[in-house]
């Protein structure tokens, strides 16, 4: 793909996989401005090795977009409340549905691509399927689970409703709906960094992998499935999305086969050379009713749209992702 025009906006640009697509657009010489929340932790840690052409609080953001819409190239919004476990539901509107209704107007009125962030999270239990029909009809359709993913599922209707009523779009719009994301620079998430993190630490310490127990019958312990999706991935296709203006839509964004998390997990004990050894333990009972026992992407709409670049599997992603970063002296990108 050849140079990008112009700076980029990227909102989360500290976050998880805002600052992989941070890296990869600097790698690329792309001058790129993040929109974030630092904190007090170690998340600064993952931008600590990028130039940037400038950083801006959310409250910032409005006047920031009204100076700067001259020579923006893209707003890439990574920017969200991304725990399931958030209950301050008012909070997640303001940050997850109104900011982003803002943002695509803005795009839409100085004619400026916008890439979001939707979430596998919008299809709930999955028993209406995960096929990434943008209709507003299969969209009502959708029963999230907790309010992170409800909150997605608004924005994207939201979209899906303008595209259908033939209201104006940003010259290009596209949602993808990231699956369950793993790889480097996901540490300051906590709890809802990925089992493939936590597990790496827990084996290094003890030997111990730990493993939430199975409450449905369909599934064992550890047999639970997900499609594990390698953020390297995730930072391709958007990259791929921007370099082919003429795509548009909601996208599933996943490897495309769903995985147990004994088999997500395994590639750890095989890359650190120790014996597999599993601990099942209880999972919280807040987590129990609104847990995902089965998530896997159907791919098909993106493949449709011209993606060709192989999806990153489980046994090579885990492999790569404990040799070169969680198993070295600087696990950051």
């Amino acid at each position: 793909m050849g140079a990008l025009m112009g700076f980029h906006l990227v909102t989360g640009g500290a976050g998880f996989i805002g600052s992989n697509l941070v890296a990869s657009l600097r790698e690329k010489g792309e001058e790129v401005a993040v929109c974030d929340v630092l904190g007090s932790g170690d998340k600064w840690k993952n931008l600590s090795k990028r130039e940037l052409k400038d950083w801006l609080p959310p409250e910032a953001l409005p006047a920031w977009l009204s100076s700067h819409a001259e020579g923006l190239s893209s707003i890439l919004h990574m920017g969200a409340i991304s725990a399931t476990t958030e209950t301050d539901v008012d909070k997640i509107i303001l940050n997850n549905f109104n900011l982003s209704k803002d943002l695509f107007t803005f795009c839409t009125e100085q004619e400026v691509p916008l890439i979001y962030a939707s979430s596998a999270a919008t299809y709930g239990s999955g028993e209406r399927g995960f096929q990434d029909d943008e209709s507003p009809e299969a969209l009502a359709q959708l029963r999230p689970l907790n309010p992170y993913g409800w909150s997605k599922l608004l924005f994207d209707r939201w979209v899906a409703r303008r595209v259908a009523e033939g209201l104006p779009l940003p010259p290009q719009w596209a949602g993808l709906k990231f699956f369950n994301v793993y790889g480097p620079n996901e540490y300051h998430k906590g709890s809802m960094k990925s089992v493939a993190a936590k597990v790496f630490h827990e084996v290094k310490t003890d030997g111990v992998a730990r493993l939430f127990k199975s409450y449905n019958p369909d599934y064992p312990d550890g047999g639970q499935k997900r499609d594990f999706v390698w953020v390297g991935d995730c930072v391709d296709v958007t990259l791929w999305l921007l370099a082919h203006p003429e795509v548009h839509g909601i996208f599933n964004l996943g490897s495309g086969q769903a995985r147990t998390f004994v088999e997500f997990i395994r590639p750890i004990f095989e890359t650190l050379g120790c014996d597999e050894n599993i601990d099942f333990i209880e999972m919280p009972k807040a987590l129990r009713g609104k847990y995902q026992y089965y998530t896997q992407a159907d791919m098909s709409k993106l493949l449709a749209a011209g993606y060709d670049k192989p999806l990153t599997q489980v046994d090579e992603g885990v492999r790569l992702y404990v040799q070169n970063y969680l198993n070295t002296k600087d696990p950051y990108r």
